[in-house]
């Protein structure tokens, strides 16, 4: 199942805000499995803003991972191994087995983050491949702007 057509069908939304929040950092994936890139994207997020399940799931960790609270929402019905959803820094707010809706609270943003203002990490996972979690949100169209004013 294409994430397209994964889009169409959960209806996903935005782990933070309304609005949708900048995209501090965007997805740059890997060469091999240990190279360097950036394995998600990190969204503006205040510390304490709430965390939301962008679509119904299961709680399948919530706890801290490298000194860092983590929390992975597994998304049923989305093909074989089913899609995983992380998001760190957070303090979560549910356990490990919760079955969430969509929008749910699961977690804050911690104080701390990466970046150099506080964000939200946003990781999209089918098995131990890392795919880009953006494609599971809708996003305003692109504007070109000409080119010399």
């Amino acid at each position: 199942m294409s994430l397209v057509h994964l889009l169409l069908v959960l209806g996903l939304l935005w782990p933070v805000g309304p609005p949708a929040p900048a995209v501090v950092r965007g997805w740059q994936p890997p060469a091999g499995p240990y190279g360097p890139g950036h394995r998600g994207v990190d969204l503006a997020a205040a510390p304490g803003a709430p965390v939301l399940a962008p679509a119904a799931g299961t709680v399948s960790f919530a706890g801290p991972v490298g000194g860092r609270g983590v929390v992975t929402l597994t998304l049923p019905d989305t093909g074989d191994p089913p899609l995983r959803t992380t998001f760190s820094p957070v303090t979560p707010v549910v356990r490990a087995g919760v079955r969430v809706a969509a929008g749910t609270v699961i977690a804050r943003v911690a104080p701390g983050s990466h970046c150099p203002e506080s964000c939200l990490h946003w990781g999209l996972l089918r098995g131990e491949a890392y795919r880009n979690p953006l494609l599971l949100v809708r996003r305003p169209p692109s504007r070109l702007l000409p080119v010399g004013g």
